[in-house]
């Protein structure tokens, strides 16, 4: 398995898990007046996750769609680079959504604002490397096995 996949599988595995998480009320706090959520007009099962994250019942959805994908995709080279740069490029416009208050609550459907803009921003950057940036040679994507005159 390459680093790509590796990144695939693990982030993967995390936003299951934080999917998840938004569903057990012992990990969400609920918020203490309606205006802490700006422009949500689905607010079921709204919520702070951890304390710190805007969260609802879509938003867990999202995360349980990004993370299967994300260990779907961990299964060759070519597909986690692949759903490495659609996830760079999907957290990249949430980040940017995030900042402005008419499109922190995208449609009034699903809250990207507060804590999620820094995270959102650090996914897109990670995921723009394992994306874009890093590149393995041809013959690696082609057998995954690196070149023997290449390994040294």
């Amino acid at each position: 398995m390459k680093p790509g996949q590796y990144f695939a599988l693990i982030i993967g595995i995390l936003f299951v898990l934080i999917g998840a998480m938004g569903f057990i009320p012992t990990f969400v706090q609920q918020p203490t007046a309606a205006t802490e959520m700006p422009g949500l007009s689905f607010t079921m099962g709204a919520g702070y996750l951890l304390g710190i994250f805007p969260i609802n019942v879509l938003h867990n959805i999202v995360h349980l769609l990004v993370g299967g994908l994300g260990i779907f995709a961990s299964l060759s080279l070519g597909s986690a680079r692949l759903y490495s740069g659609a996830l760079a490029i999907f957290y990249g416009l949430l980040t940017v959504m995030g900042l402005f208050p008419p499109t922190q609550s995208t449609l009034g459907l699903i809250p990207i604002f507060g804590n999620d803009i820094w995270l959102h921003a650090v996914t897109a950057a990670i995921a723009t490397y394992f994306g874009f940036l890093a590149k393995p040679d041809l013959l690696e994507l082609r057998t995954g096995q690196k070149d023997a005159a290449s390994q040294g």
